[in-house]
């Protein structure tokens, strides 16, 4: 476990965005609010190269969140030293501010799938994924954050509510949170439940930082509404307004727009940063 004294993540309480290499000039020559950037670890395990080089120019004047989606902390095998390692390499150097991975799996056997897939919450499953982050924040020497997942189906087997699983990880491990509330619109509405309820029993004393981003609308062979989690589109009104009502429990978050997939010009993105940094700006008025 790791040691208390070891604080949270220290990004400035600000908008952040998911960082392209296409944006890497307007970035440094308009940010507008954005003070942070995350990167997805994976492409920058190499050694050196373009990547590595404007990675190092951010560094110098933006906080650096990186994020893992290579891990598969919810595996059912042992974690992947070789990946373990040259993640460690790599946040030894930039120092990022953050560290997070996903509450997923995405390895059977020797194979990796290119997916987040969700896990029964159940105690073998609690101390199966505690003891993986336990080993990763060993390694690693640092506090990493947990991010709940986009959900499609609920597993009968579950004998624990998702916010009482995460909360139980932070207390055996001290990891912290990555609250991404997009994922707990998709999931609420994909399951027929509230999103107000899940951030009510969500362990906020525990979140580092806030993602916000879009997702795909389709329907299920009953018509009902089924969302996806795509980071290809602007965040929707009922998840910014979902983030006001986030904020208004955790107080002022790092808040990163995540766009992954079509990803558009700067501009665009830059005004999605500007609504979060908004968010920000009204709770600390409100305050």
């Amino acid at each position: 476990m790791l040691d208390a004294a070891v604080r949270f993540p220290s990004l400035p309480l600000a908008a952040g965005v998911g960082y392209k290499p296409q944006h890497f000039s307007a970035l440094q020559d308009d940010p507008g609010p954005v003070e942070w950037v995350e990167v997805h670890a994976e492409n920058y395990m190499g050694n050196g190269g373009r990547p590595l080089a404007q990675l190092a120019a951010l560094s110098e004047r933006f906080g650096i969140s990186i994020h893992g989606v290579g891990l598969s902390i919810g595996g059912e095998g042992p974690l992947d030293r070789d990946h373990l390692a040259r993640l460690k390499k790599l946040c030894d150097w930039i120092k990022p501010a953050s560290f997070s991975e996903h509450l997923a799996w995405s390895t059977h056997g020797a194979e990796f799938l290119n997916d987040l897939l969700p896990l029964p919450y159940t105690p073998k499953t609690l101390a199966h994924v505690a003891a993986h982050i336990n080993e990763v924040q060993d390694v690693l020497g640092r506090q990493m954050l947990l991010e709940n997942p986009s959900s499609y189906l609920a597993f009968e087997d579950s004998s624990l509510s998702e916010t009482d699983f995460l909360s139980e990880l932070t207390h055996k491990t001290g990891c912290g949170l990555l609250l991404d509330v997009n994922n707990v619109f998709i999931s609420a509405t994909n399951l027929g439940l509230s999103p107000q309820a899940y951030i009510d029993a969500y362990p906020t004393d525990r979140v580092g930082e806030l993602h916000v981003g879009g997702h795909d609308e389709d329907a299920d062979e009953h018509g009902h509404p089924l969302l996806i989690d795509s980071h290809g589109k602007p965040v929707v009104d009922p998840v910014w307004s979902l983030l006001d009502y986030t904020l208004a429990q955790t107080g002022p978050k790092p808040v990163l727009v995540e766009w992954d997939t079509d990803v558009p010009d700067w501009p665009i993105l830059r005004d999605e940063a500007c609504r979060a940094e908004q968010a920000l700006g009204a709770l600390v008025a409100v305050q």
